[in-house]
């Protein structure tokens, strides 16, 4: 009998995400790595002075970093919930978390050589190999205890900024310094490039894990069903390829970037003589 015809795909050619792999958690992934990318650019552009803008104040800005980051750690929690529904071995979860941590000290490492009066010392990186701990130590809890946790995690700072001034002075000032910064019950924000304390954002990451699970725990639930679903189309493939190799492209694309950028300052006079 002749061989089935089957007609090769643009999807068919393209390389396959691991087995135990989700290909549309990773698109989510790779849009915010391509949104982050942007980011960062105007960030280089304004810190070269070549387009001024204030990242630091402007709600154009700050609240773009704060979708982010919270689009980040959203796809953080639910990609624990779907290693903790296929069982994922402790080995290779801490084989990952030792990546994450080794990458944020190179982190803190660069940004002194650039910024050595506003290092980052818990950036997202620092914080999520923080909140990776905590989600792990958090697993045995049901959904509506994590959901639980999630909400109060997520307005803690803001209860906290409503009482502190009827907190003693001296216990404030202990919480805002550097090594207790971290925690997230500040009243001013640290002088670092990127912030990214325990609270409110472990809440975020909460939410991810709680109601990745609760979708999970159902037979043809929708969120796991679109996760789960394979990637088709040349974009959402190639979002899928960075979503799978996030890490190392967080930690190049700036170098990539702020080294292209001022490599082009340097050139730009020279070619205008």
């Amino acid at each position: 009998m002749p061989t089935q015809f089957h007609p090769v795909t643009y999807a068919d050619s393209k390389p396959r995400a691991p087995r135990d792999r989700w290909d549309h958690l990773d698109v989510l992934r790779g849009l915010a790595m391509v949104w982050m990318t942007v980011f960062h650019l105007c960030f280089d552009l304004s810190h070269l002075q070549l387009w001024r803008q204030d990242f630091y104040h402007n709600p154009v800005w700050t609240w773009q970093r704060s979708a982010i980051v919270s689009l980040f750690l959203l796809c953080a929690g639910l990609a624990q919930a779907a290693a903790q529904s296929k069982q994922t071995s402790a080995t290779r979860f801490y084989q990952r978390w030792a990546q994450v941590a080794g990458c944020a000290l190179l982190v803190s490492a660069g940004s002194y050589l650039v910024f050595p009066n506003s290092f980052i010392y818990f950036g997202v990186l620092h914080g999520m190999a923080v909140m990776l701990l905590l989600l792990r130590l958090l697993q045995g809890c049901s959904d509506r205890l994590l959901l639980c946790l999630a909400m109060l995690c997520m307005l803690a700072p803001g209860l906290y900024h409503y009482a502190a001034s009827s907190l003693p002075a001296t216990l404030v000032e202990w919480l805002n310094t550097k090594p207790l910064s971290p925690l997230g019950l500040v009243t001013r924000k640290p002088a670092t490039e990127d912030f990214v304390p325990i609270l409110p954002w472990l809440g975020v990451m909460l939410l991810g894990l709680s109601v990745g699970r609760q979708q999970m725990a159902k037979p043809g639930a929708w969120l796991q069903a679109y996760l789960a679903r394979p990637a088709q189309s040349w974009a959402s493939c190639s979002l899928a390829w960075l979503g799978r190799h996030s890490l190392p492209y967080y930690m190049l694309h700036q170098l990539v970037l702020l080294g292209g950028l001022m490599l082009l300052v340097l050139l730009l006079p020279t070619a205008l003589d």
